[in-house]
């Protein structure tokens, strides 16, 4: 069971090209000048099965997948069951957005399992003093976009470029 606040269908600004973007409840991070304060409390959202969740994934065969929130590493071993069924049924990429940092993820073993999963990663707190609404999928210049298979493999963060086409 997952915390819900929305899915949203075919949007461009969760990643590149149509996504499914899935908006979870829960964020222990609180960011000051947060766009979306109402994901922090987990209650907030809606119980949702992950077979549930993944009906509205199957029905567009285009559109590819983008966790967020909230902070879904918040609820990772869910998540990790929801990503290894994307993957294991579909051929969609999945994005996902947190406020934890790469390193500090792949020394829990619920959140590592998660990024197992996971194409890419938009990683790092939102800092509202290096808020730039001319970056490209994410909201200050701390935040780091990173290519997570060449991340795990090479034992250090790789960023994501464009041309890796997920």
């Amino acid at each position: 069971m997952l915390s819900i606040l929305s899915i949203l269908e075919d949007t461009t600004v969760d990643g590149p090209g149509f996504r499914t973007t899935v908006y979870c409840a829960g964020c222990p991070n609180a960011c000051p000048g947060c766009h979306n304060p109402q994901t922090w409390d987990i209650h907030n959202g809606q119980w949702m099965q992950v077979e549930d969740i993944m009906r509205v994934i199957e029905a567009d065969p285009f559109a590819n997948v983008t966790f967020s929130g909230g902070d879904p590493m918040f609820q990772a071993e869910g998540f990790a069951e929801l990503a290894h069924a994307i993957k294991t049924r579909t051929n969609k990429t999945i994005w996902c957005y947190t406020g934890f940092t790469f390193e500090a993820l792949i020394k829990n073993p619920q959140q590592r399992q998660l990024l197992e999963w996971i194409d890419v990663l938009v990683d790092g707190p939102f800092v509202e003093k290096l808020k730039d609404p001319d970056l490209l999928f994410r909201g200050s210049s701390n935040q780091r976009i990173i290519n997570v298979p060449l991340s795990l493999q090479q034992g250090k963060v790789v960023l994501w470029e464009q041309e890796d086409d997920m």
